[in-house]
């Protein structure tokens, strides 16, 4: 088995520090230090794309760029490297979604894979004109990607549902390959979705144990709907040659962080409505001035969460401890690792050089791009005859 591995794009700008935000809540200034220009962003897919990253995850809502007009760009400037794809269902029709993955397949050589994020903040998504209630949310979420797989199957959809009703709907180009279905959420109404319709389920960054209790949840669900899933972590990572040097670096962005962002941003996340938020926020409890404070698993640090919504936790360690750990989560049945650090650019680096040939000596990975190599013919020794 090779895991597979992601990097992230971040198109809400990058900073040696942390760039906060998401959820509900505003990219914080470092976002400014290296804008989300398409030339940066494909600076960071040509890196991941050479270290042997499968794919880059571009997040979703108001607090970043577009993510399928900048992928669309992004990919221009890429050969192999895939893009997954955040977005919301309740923005865009499912039909026209259906088409927008299908064209974006052709002109990228099939380099598309689908996040689908229902949206747990209520306020963001009235600004967008969406005022469905959360569990009204995942129950449309269910019926846009019934049609949207049934589109992509070639079949002639017809459905008058809760939140959605298409009639008659078609493709007239099928997308080849039909783009892999990613999805994440907590709650109840959550798992029904993924056990249905989705092809990998991810979570975010928690303790092994919580992690092992969420795969056997979802394994469950989807068993009683005939379906077996693949199962993703979605984590930020400070790898350097010693653990020393890594939990520094995690004291230094730590000593970034100004008292009155956190604040800002506790409260903004406080009053999220995302399960997955709220067990982010329990991680830190309100946070600790001491990095290792904030270790809630060995080498896994919450600092980044007081600071940032969504993913808010890292590996930190020395390139032998994060590969420990990844072997830890793959051990529980987690394949596919979806990463990101600050800045991203270096950060690619760090792992892709320190970690990943780790992994490999093990057996755990193998370069997407590169062929094992040949065996090589034995040449006897020149002087072996004299």
């Amino acid at each position: 088995m090779s895991l597979t591995f992601h990097w992230f794009l971040p198109t809400n700008g990058d900073s040696r520090h942390v760039v906060g935000g998401g959820h509900g809540t505003p990219a914080t200034a470092s976002g400014r230090d290296r804008p989300p220009t398409v030339a940066y962003l494909s600076q960071i897919a040509r890196a991941a794309e050479d270290l042997g990253f499968v794919g880059a995850l571009t997040p979703t809502g108001a607090w970043c760029e577009d993510a399928w007009l900048t992928t669309a760009m992004v990919s221009q400037n890429t050969e192999r490297l895939k893009f997954l794809v955040a977005f919301r269902p309740g923005f865009v029709s499912p039909t026209l979604a259906a088409q927008m993955a299908s064209t974006f397949q052709r002109q990228t050589g099939g380099r598309l894979l689908l996040n689908v994020v229902t949206g747990g903040e209520s306020h963001e998504q009235r600004a967008y004109g969406d005022f469905l209630d959360k569990d009204d949310r995942y129950r449309r979420t269910g019926e846009f990607l019934r049609i949207v797989r049934g589109l992509w199957e070639g079949k002639s959809v017809d459905l008058n549902g809760e939140h959605l009703r298409v009639e008659d709907a078609t493709l007239a180009r099928l997308p080849d390959p039909v783009p892999e279905v990613y999805f994440g959420g907590s709650s109840p109404a959550a798992g029904e979705v993924a056990a249905r319709y989705v092809d990998t389920y991810l979570t975010w960054g928690e303790p092994p144990a919580a992690v092992a209790e969420k795969i056997a949840w979802i394994r469950s669900l989807a068993a009683k709907e005939g379906r077996t899933l693949r199962f993703g972590i979605r984590l930020h990572v400070i790898t350097r040659d010693t653990s020393e040097q890594a939990w520094a670096e995690a004291n230094r962005l730590l000593d970034g962080f100004d008292s009155d962002t956190v604040a800002s941003v506790q409260a903004g996340l406080a009053r999220s409505e995302s399960e997955g938020q709220q067990r982010m926020l329990a991680l830190h409890g309100g946070g600790s001035r001491d990095g290792h404070g904030l270790e809630i698993h060995p080498n896994l640090w919450a600092g980044i969460g007081l600071v940032r919504g969504g993913a808010g936790t890292a590996l930190v360690g020395s390139h032998d401890e994060v590969a420990e750990r990844i072997k830890e989560y793959a051990d529980l049945g987690i394949e596919e690792f979806v990463l990101s650090g600050y800045p991203h650019l270096e950060e690619a680096y760090w792992f892709g050089e320190g970690v990943l040939p780790k992994l490999q000596a093990q057996g755990l990975w193998q370069h997407p791009f590169e062929k094992p190599a040949a065996p090589s013919a034995q040449v006897p020794f020149a002087g072996a005859g004299r």
